[in-house]
């Protein structure tokens, strides 16, 4: 039992990270139905940018809060240079321009000299530290990835449900052409969605970062959201959070319970078994997906 709440609360961990990774999928999905593939780049670049800041001296939820608005002003620009000159196009050239943009995004830090090219560690207020949860030892760092996912969580709760802008992006998203009668600015709100997909992406990094360290080849281990965002239903909100919480589970116990390199493919399986029973997803509905 000890071991299996630890090997859980690993799990939850990880698929917070992944929840709040493929909340970025979703969201972009959701307001502009393009799949954006530099997510994961993005998510690097988050952690760069902590990284980054804990090296001038900041704190690390301050490190955390510049990341995600670095990383969100990135995503912001992105959308206003790159992919808004796009719309109207086939969704080829734009689904390219993405992972064009994600190469670019880990060219450019791989070229920055004695930074990009290594591997570094980012410390936390709790790095080494074990605590104690129903008298099972677990990491603390594990704990804190919790906490902060969830502080988020509800923070988008509120921003989506009391906040001006929050409303307005769910309409957008909902019914762009009701939106645009009642005057919300189409064009606006999608590159405000880029921006939150971008800033929930640098938040993951550096929630990942004491984990897997800060390295350049981050964005593959980001990319593990979208089959999150798969399973719980491309399009739902809540079917990235659970979908991501699944997978980090699924992954945690067949690292430890099934043979070596189940782990691996532990998503791909699970998204097949997940379609094959329902296709539209956990969490979404087959009318929309028809």
């Amino acid at each position: 039992m000890s071991q299996f709440l630890s090997l859980a609360i690993a799990g939850i961990a990880a698929g917070c990270v992944y929840a709040l990774v493929a909340l970025g999928f979703v969201l972009v999905w959701k307001a502009t139905e393009v799949v954006n593939f530099a997510q994961g780049e993005l998510m690097m670049l988050g952690g760069f940018a902590g990284l980054g800041l804990a090296t001038l001296g900041w704190s690390w939820p301050l490190a955390l809060a510049g990341a995600a608005l670095a990383a969100a002003f990135c995503g912001l620009l992105a959308e206003r240079v790159v992919l808004r000159p796009l719309l109207g196009q086939p969704h080829i050239p734009i689904v390219m321009t993405t992972l064009g943009l994600g190469f670019m995004l880990k060219g450019g830090i791989t070229m920055v000299p004695g930074w990009g090219s290594e591997t570094h560690a980012l410390p936390t207020p709790f790095a080494g530290r074990v605590a104690t949860l129903a008298g099972t030892p677990v990491a603390a760092d594990h704990l804190l990835v919790i906490a902060v996912t969830a502080l988020l969580g509800l923070a988008l709760f509120v921003f989506f449900r009391f906040v001006p802008l929050g409303r307005a992006l769910r309409a957008a998203a909902q019914n762009p052409l009701g939106a645009r009668l009642v005057g919300i600015p189409l064009a606006r709100m999608q590159a405000w969605t880029w921006a939150l997909a971008a800033g929930l992406a640098a938040a993951a990094g550096v929630l990942l970062a004491p984990v897997t360290f800060v390295h350049a080849h981050m964005g593959l281990i980001g990319l593990k959201a979208l089959p999150a965002a798969v399973i719980g239903g491309f399009g739902s909100v809540p079917g990235a959070v659970a979908g991501g919480l699944l997978l980090g589970l699924v992954e945690s116990f067949a690292g430890f319970y099934a043979p070596a390199g189940i782990k691996d493919v532990a998503a791909h399986l699970l998204v097949l078994a997940v379609l094959l029973l329902r296709p539209a997803g956990l969490f979404g509905r087959p009318q929309e997906n028809a």
